[in-house]
């Protein structure tokens, strides 16, 4: 089993940054990739980053890509999503997940086994 508890998240100006931080705890050497997602309110959970554990091989949704930057600390078992030039946009509730998932297909939330409780952040005019 693992248990994973994200911190970071709140409220930010657009334009500003905010750091998640995810914190895995159990059997962190059973996954492959860290995902982060994001669910805004009304809408469907959709893609934001993955990190492949063990290489660092990184993967960004187009709509971040260029302002977010995800990141891992092994040594940790933490992974991150620095958040930068935040837009309104980008407030929903934003979740890490795990997984022993190796594909190509690391955007689709079935394929991840383990997922945080979330954390809001908020992005005000």
């Amino acid at each position: 089993q693992v248990t994973l508890v994200e911190s970071g998240g709140g409220l930010v100006q657009a334009g500003g940054s905010l750091r998640l931080s995810c914190v895995a705890s159990g059997r962190t050497f059973s996954w492959y990739t860290m995902g982060w997602f994001r669910q805004a309110s009304g809408k469907e959970r959709e893609f934001v980053a993955a990190i492949r554990w063990h290489g660092g091989s990184t993967y960004y949704a187009d709509s971040v890509k260029g302002r977010f930057t995800i990141s891992r600390d092994g040594a940790k078992n933490t992974g991150y999503l620095q958040m930068n030039s935040l837009k309104l946009e980008d407030t929903a509730v934003y979740y890490c997940a795990a997984g022993p998932y190796s594909g190509s297909v690391y955007y689709m939330p079935r394929q991840y086994d383990y997922w945080g409780q979330g954390t809001q952040v908020t992005v005000s005019s």
